[in-house]
């Protein structure tokens, strides 16, 4: 396998530089690239009244979650002055990891902390479930005539049983695998939900530690495929391809109705109850700003109508 896990840089952005998540413009806090810190510098966000807290929390961990947390944290640090919250990714694993360890106040994870940590560490973690959230596999765009795959196809591609695209209609052209590190919340999901837990394979593969650099890397790299977050892909729609699961559509609507089954619930875990800004800024994520407006604008699905 070939390893090109990237470092994740820690960007420092004020308020004066707002920028929304979902950006394309390749300055700022782009999605999944690195971390981000916003400090508060005014009160009132859009005309919302914020139970503001002070002082200073770190989130990290899903890159699948990233873009929300981030616009969630811009937004309120936006209304609240003297409060301040660093956005980093590092995959559900890490976040999960961190905040059992108390080096951050929020680990945001795909996956439930039983499925990452031991029982004990996980039993004294706190479970929010924020966000319903859906992936989708993509293609290199030279990848033509693959509209879709089964859940059958997609398992022979993964596990290495089929390794050129003309097996399922494609072009005559080896698969590249793009895959994610072990700690990777998104990797675990799709082996779950798609693979039947089966092992993927590590011939004709390359590793990407971020949503966003795999985003980089579909694109960069003839023949290859992938899954990411639905906010990615919006993000990057054109760039690459995408394909159906099992004849539907990865839409949020086919996954708020249960069609479309790559989906899961997006959590952010504290250690013990939350409290201070953690506490705060949770309910604000929790509340009608960010699941009215924030989360169906970045194509996550809300847990509160």
């Amino acid at each position: 396998m070939i390893d090109r896990s990237r470092r994740l840089a820690t960007l420092l952005v004020t308020t004066s530089l707002f920028l929304g998540a979902c950006s394309s413009s390749g300055s700022g806090s782009s999605i999944g690239t690195g971390a981000s810190t916003a400090t508060g510098a005014s009160s009132g966000t859009g005309g919302a009244t914020v139970a503001c807290a002070s002082g200073s929390i770190t989130a990290a961990g899903s890159t699948a979650l990233q873009p929300l947390v981030d616009k969630a944290a811009r937004d309120y640090v936006a209304a609240c002055p003297g409060a301040q919250v660093q956005v980093q990714g590092g995959g559900s694993g890490t976040g999960l990891t961190q905040v059992s360890q108390g080096a951050i106040q929020i680990g945001n994870s795909d996956v439930t902390a039983e499925s990452k940590l031991q029982p004990a560490d996980a039993g004294a973690l706190k479970d929010h479930v924020v966000a319903r959230q859906g992936w989708v596999m993509v293609v290199n765009p030279d990848v033509t005539g693959v509209k879709g795959l089964t859940s059958a196809q997609a398992t022979d591609i993964w596990t290495g049983k089929v390794t050129n695209w003309k097996d399922v209609g494609g072009p005559d052209e080896p698969i590249v695998l793009i895959l994610r590190p072990e700690s990777s919340g998104t990797r675990s999901t799709f082996k779950k939900l798609v693979l039947g837990g089966a092992t993927e394979a590590t011939g004709q593969a390359l590793t990407e530690d971020s949503n966003g650099a795999v985003v980089t890397a579909v694109k960069g790299t003839p023949g290859s495929t992938s899954v990411i977050g639905f906010a990615y892909f919006k993000q990057n729609e054109g760039q690459v391809s995408a394909l159906t699961l099992d004849g539907v559509d990865a839409t949020v609507d086919n996954m708020k109705s249960g069609k479309y089954r790559l989906a899961a619930d997006g959590h952010m875990y504290t250690k013990g109850d939350a409290s201070g800004l953690a506490r705060s800024f949770l309910d604000y994520v929790m509340g009608p700003t960010v699941q009215g407006t924030t989360i169906p604008s970045l194509f996550y699905a809300p847990v509160i109508d």
